[in-house]
């Protein structure tokens, strides 16, 4: 079987968290791969989770011996998507992680299903959240915009169906309208994330103005573009 050059792909889909795409069954070579990654872009991928897709190995793989070598590396797998056999399929429900289509949307083992009340775009409630996220932590408002009145440290992330506010300093990630709202805002009163997005478009922290480090400032998609303006 011949196989690609580079045995793996990381690559931005319709999910707001990265997706591994698998290229080589061989473990040494792609945990070397995911290191070389990881080293690369540490704020990233530190304590990040990420979605796996199988799609480009068509035959049975060593599953248990794959997910633990993942796992090593210090990545999070909370899914698995892409095409995928009857044999594999159970060893890998077996294994208690859920398998996902590419059409569904999927944020930390929740699963927004066709009669979800998102569909109409609706938030129900507040989470409000009074003690500091320690790094490691996440916190998911379901249905509901998302308040912290403290400090996000690094390596915590934040993820809400609605809007997020952050009233202290926001070291982590913070992803708000997972469920693909547009129209869902962030707001910040002294910025330094790893990781903003809203409704699947992101920046990380070296892709922001150094200017904004430390503002108080909000976030929002305008013509499918994030962007990130000083609070007035």
């Amino acid at each position: 079987m011949i196989l690609q050059a580079d045995p793996i792909e990381f690559k931005g889909g319709i999910f707001t968290i990265p997706v591994l795409y698998l290229k080589s069954y061989q473990l040494n070579i792609v945990k070397i791969s995911i290191l070389k990654k990881i080293k690369e872009y540490p704020k990233f991928f530190k304590n990040s989770s990420i979605i796996l897709n199988l799609s480009y190995l068509s035959c049975l793989i060593n599953w248990k011996d794959m997910k633990q070598m993942i796992i090593s590396t210090g990545l999070d797998i909370i899914a698995i998507t892409g095409y995928i056999n009857q044999i594999l399929k159970q060893e890998i429900v077996k294994s208690g992680l859920p398998i996902i289509s590419e059409n569904n949307k999927f944020y930390k083992n929740i699963e927004v299903k066709k009669h979800d009340h998102f569909l109409n775009n609706k938030i129900f409630k507040t989470k409000i959240i009074n003690t500091p996220i320690r790094s490691g932590q996440k916190i998911y408002a379901h249905q509901s915009d998302l308040i912290i009145n403290n400090h996000v440290n690094r390596g915590a992330e934040l993820i809400a169906d609605g809007n997020i506010h952050i009233y202290g300093i926001m070291k982590g990630r913070v992803l708000a309208g997972v469920n693909g709202d547009i129209t869902r805002q962030i707001f910040c009163t002294k910025f330094f994330a790893e990781l903003v997005s809203i409704s699947g478009e992101y920046l990380l922290m070296d892709q922001i103005s150094s200017e904004l480090l430390g503002q108080g400032v909000y976030i929002f998609l305008k013509n499918n573009i994030l962007s990130i303006y000083p609070l007035k």
